[in-house]
Formats: C-alpha cells, structure tokens, sequence
C-alpha cells in the first residue's frame, strides 16, 4: 500500500515537473496568465510556471506575416467597376496588445484591408488607379498602419497584384494601346529617316568640300608644274642661244639675231613644201630685200 502511494507521489511529481517547464521557439513568445489574468510574456529558450496556477494563454510569431486578400469589386470615382486584389504585409509588435485588444488579429487585418481598398480605389478615376499603384499602396499602408497600431500589429507594405477592368474598357485600352504603339514606331521611323538624310547630306558636303579641295590642289599643283617646266624651257633656251653664239663667236649683233634667221629659215622651208599654201610677202621689196640681206650678212658671218 505504501509503495503504491510513494509510487502516485513521484508520477504526481515527474507530471508537475514537465508542466512547469515551458520551451519557447526562436521568434515566437506565450502569453502566460495567472489565474485568469495576463502574467508575463515568455520569450523564446526555458521557461519555468506554476503548474494548475498559471497557464499558457496564446503563442504569438513575431516574423514578418502576410494576408492575400482575394479580388474584390470596387467602384471608382468615374463609376468603373474592376475586381482589384492584393497582399498585406505585417508583423506583430505588441503581444500583448495583439492578444487583449482584438479577438482574431488576422480576420481583422483583413476586413480592414478590404474596406480602405474600397475607400482608396473609391477616391480615383480610372486612369489613375491604373497608372498610380504606388500612391496606392503607400495609402492603403498608412490607412491600415493606423488602424491596426492599437492591436499592436505594424503593416509593413501593401502591394496591389490584380487591377482587372470590365471587357469593354480593356478591349479599348488595347485598341488605344496598339494605336500608340503605331504612332511611336510611325514617330520612330521619322526620327532615323531625318537622321538618315541629315547623315547623307553631312557626308555629301563633307565629300564635295574633300573634292573642290583635292580639285583646288591639282590645280594649284598643275599650275606650278606648267610655270615651272616654262621656266626651265626658258633658261635651257636662254643656256642654248648663249652656247651657240659663243661656239659662232659672233663678231657683230647679238645672239637673238642668229635665233631669228634660223626661225626665219625654218618657217620659208614649210611654206615652200606646200606648193598649195598661199604665201604673203612683204608688199614694199625694199622690206624684203633688206631682209634676205640681213640673213645673208649673218651667214657669211657664219662662214667666217
């Protein structure tokens, strides 16, 4: 009889010991109470309580938390029916609060979330819900951050997934969005046109301006080469008249009368080869005679 009573006694015992210890998890804290009544908050590692006087009221995760909240049909300002839906992001601050203050904290994150959806998206017009998701979300947090502060919950951000317009509209903006991509690809294509032609018009000048230079050059370039090879004729003319009229060793006139003569004589045997060609001769004989005794005074000179 007394073995089984000491035996009652230690599972008695060992039953009490593992009550009174409680482990909690990395990021999670229990709300204990004391007969009925809020005690202290157990964080996370060994925690000791009084068996059948306190108890464990709730566990409470303090990671980052998230609701997705189903489509829901909004009106806007313009009276545009759409089903919008989108994701809260929160995390609970304040266990305490989050256990005392509100009886589901997550039902009423959510039924707060849809009611300022409904507001927010209610305060724009079609074109702006559509185009302005961040103002959205920014309001959509700051409403619900508000609301939810005295639950001790923190919404982190709101992020707006689905604006679904009616069938009508949506197959308008796709008629208006094909049309302003025709315009940008019509805009576009002008745009490389003119730069096109403004790139062939730069590289025909460029081209015509490299071409009256290289012309302007030749030119330049010829026109030095012919007065250059003029000078060098004339002082090899000069250099031959003076060689020859120092080899005759003229006594009398100067060497440009010998040049003459020979010129003379060369134009008289072409004349004379043609028997065709009509021959002009000095009208006055005296003019003639005095010419033929010109040359032959040169050519005895010659002689001697």
């Amino acid at each position: 009889m007394e073995l089984g009573l000491l035996g009652a006694i230690i599972l008695f015992t060992i039953i009490v010991a593992f009550s009174s210890i409680k482990m909690v998890s990395q990021a999670t804290v229990k709300i204990i109470e004391r007969l009925g009544k809020y005690h202290k908050t157990a964080t996370s590692g060994l925690n000791i309580i009084i068996p059948f006087i306190d108890k464990v009221r709730a566990s409470i995760d303090l990671r980052e938390q998230l609701i997705d909240i189903p489509p829901q049909q909004v009106i806007t300002r313009d009276n545009v029916g759409m089903g919008v839906d989108c994701v809260v992001y929160w995390q609970v601050t304040d266990p305490i609060k989050a256990i005392y203050e509100i009886y589901n904290t997550r039902a009423g994150i959510e039924q707060l979330a849809v009611s300022a959806l409904r507001a927010v998206i209610g305060e724009l017009d079609l074109d702006h819900t559509l185009s302005g998701r961040e103002t959205i979300n920014m309001k959509l947090r700051g409403t619900l951050d508000q609301a939810t502060d005295k639950w001790g919950v923190k919404v982190l951000r709101v992020e707006l997934r689905n604006v679904i317009p009616p069938e009508d509209i949506r197959i308008t903006m796709e008629k208006q969005m094909t049309a302003e991509r025709n315009r940008r690809a019509s805009i576009l294509q002008a745009e490389g046109e003119k730069q096109s032609a403004i790139l062939r018009a730069e590289g025909q000048k460029q081209s015509s301006i490299v071409s009256a230079e290289g012309q302007k050059q030749s030119a330049i370039l010829a026109a030095e080469g012919q007065a250059e090879a003029r000078l060098r004729v004339a002082e090899a003319e000069s250099e031959a008249i003076k060689m020859v009229a120092a080899s005759l060793n003229l006594k009398t006139g100067d060497p440009s009368s010998y040049l003459i003569a020979l010129k003379y004589l060369e134009s008289l045997k072409d004349i004379s080869a043609n028997a065709q060609k009509i021959v002009f001769m000095p009208y006055e004989s005296t003019g003639v005679l005095s010419s033929l005794g010109g040359i032959k005074e040169l050519l005895n000179q010659i002689k001697e």
